[in-house]
This record gives C-alpha cells, sequence and structure tokens, in this order.
C-alpha cells in the first residue's frame, strides 16, 4: 500500500464522518506529494458523491496550493475528529 493511500486510510479509520475529500486532504498535508501523486490518488481515493463533476479542477488547484503552501513553512491547522 502506498504511504498516501495508507495515511488516507488511517485518517479515515480515526473519523470515520469525515468525507472522503476531507480524508483526502489531510493525508496530504505537509507530504511534498507531487502534482500526478495527487491527481493519481485523488481519483482512486475519492468519492465522486463528495465533489461535482464541475468543481473537479478547482479542487484539485486547491489541493495542490495547499500543498505548495506548507513549503513556505506556512503549517496547515490539523483538524481533531
Amino acid at each position: 500500500m502506498k504511504s498516501l493511500e495508507r495515511r488516507f486510510r488511517n485518517i479515515q479509520k480515526r473519523c470515520p464522518f469525515w468525507s472522503s475529500f476531507v480524508c483526502f486532504y489531510q493525508a496530504i498535508q505537509d507530504q511534498g506529494f507531487s502534482r500526478q501523486t495527487i491527481h493519481r490518488w485523488f481519483n482512486k481515493l475519492v468519492e465522486k458523491d463528495d465533489y461535482h463533476k464541475a468543481e473537479k479542477k478547482a479542487l484539485l488547484k486547491h489541493l495542490e496550493e495547499s500543498v505548495e503552501d506548507t513549503d513556505d513553512n506556512k503549517k496547515p491547522p490539523q483538524i481533531a475528529c
């Protein structure tokens, strides 16, 4: 199992009432995943019902930017379930 998938599954177990998108967002924080990795695993892990198809591009852009922001030593808040 890949590290992003493992992190995602662990978060899902700890926070069963969170949507798959929120779990994915938490899984990629502070991990330095590439754009390609984020896109690939987003398609595999995030349920299609968690977002509107027309918003997918904007969501992926936001995820990419949130990962880039952490490179500037801006720590995103860790959300507790």
